[in-house]
């Protein structure tokens, strides 16, 4: 089509910040950071490569994921332990706190609940920033490698992108079947992996990821959490995206319990006040 005479203008317009985060509530940073200097460890799951396990979180804990024998990114479902329909919203997160997140950030629930579940309270990549391509690291805009995008592009039954490995990890907690299962399965959190869009045409991309052996994403536990994290099979994500080609490593998830007093004045966030009237 022709631009109209005024295209350029129109593009010049300034944007607005669609959600304002001023009267957010924010995370009590300072009392997450004197809780972290009485941690004791709780337990740990080993997320095997090209697989998924669960873990449990209970409120007022931390737990922390980290990179282990190699650079490996991971794929994070979480879920109100006592209620599977209060579970992470990628895109209200992605709303509020922008495309990738980072310490002082929360993960969000899914309507009605909104509330947060979990405070990012350390992130060993906090340093690397918007590299010269636009991409960052834990990002809230990738819906998770799964076999039927994979059969779509490419044909074949894949099972270990990152859906299927949560879909079996999940089964396997619950004592369900997977088809069962399967519908709790929901869009990611991407631990460590570098994405960003093209500036020229917008299509997702990924790159290396810049995590090493020791680099850990922590989290403060706001809810009972139920948890799932998927070793990606694409590796670091430097190369392939679902196969078997990439170099993969576990991941390392523990648990820790802070001494109780070094909670005093937190709360577990309630559920969101809205009447849920929808004018009707």
């Amino acid at each position: 089509m022709t631009p109209p005479p005024d295209a350029d203008a129109r593009r010049a317009v300034l944007p607005v910040i669609c959600y304002p985060v001023e009267t957010l509530p924010q995370a009590d940073m300072a009392l997450y950071a004197n809780a972290r200097e009485t941690l004791t460890k709780t337990g740990e799951t080993v997320v095997p490569p090209r697989d998924a396990a669960c873990f449990t979180v209970p409120a007022g804990h931390f737990f922390r994921i980290t990179s282990v024998d190699g650079p490996q990114v991971g794929d994070l479902n979480l879920w109100n332990a006592a209620d599977l329909s209060e579970r992470f919203y990628s895109g209200k997160t992605r709303a509020l706190h922008g495309t990738h997140v980072t310490r002082g950030d929360r993960v969000w629930s899914a309507f009605p609940h909104l509330r947060p579940m979990a405070t990012i309270t350390h992130d060993s990549l906090d340093w690397y920033g918007i590299d010269a391509f636009g991409g960052s690291v834990h990002d809230v805009i990738g819906t998770r490698c799964d076999p039927y995008t994979h059969n779509l592009l490419s044909g074949g039954q894949y099972h270990h992108c990152c859906h299927s490995n949560l879909t079996r990890a999940l089964a396997s907690h619950l004592g369900v079947p997977v088809e069962v299962a399967e519908p709790h399965v929901h869009d990611v959190l991407n631990v460590f992996m570098c994405t960003g869009f093209t500036r020229d045409t917008g299509q997702y991309f990924m790159k290396a990821s810049p995590v090493r052996p020791g680099d850990s994403l922590e989290f403060f536990a706001e809810i009972d959490l139920l948890g799932c994290l998927s070793a990606c099979p694409g590796g670091d994500c430097s190369t392939v995206h679902s196969s078997d080609a990439a170099a993969c490593h576990p991941l390392l998830v523990e648990v820790f319990a802070p001494r109780p007093e070094t909670l005093q004045g937190w709360r577990q966030p309630a559920r969101n006040g809205y009447d849920r009237g929808h004018g009707a």
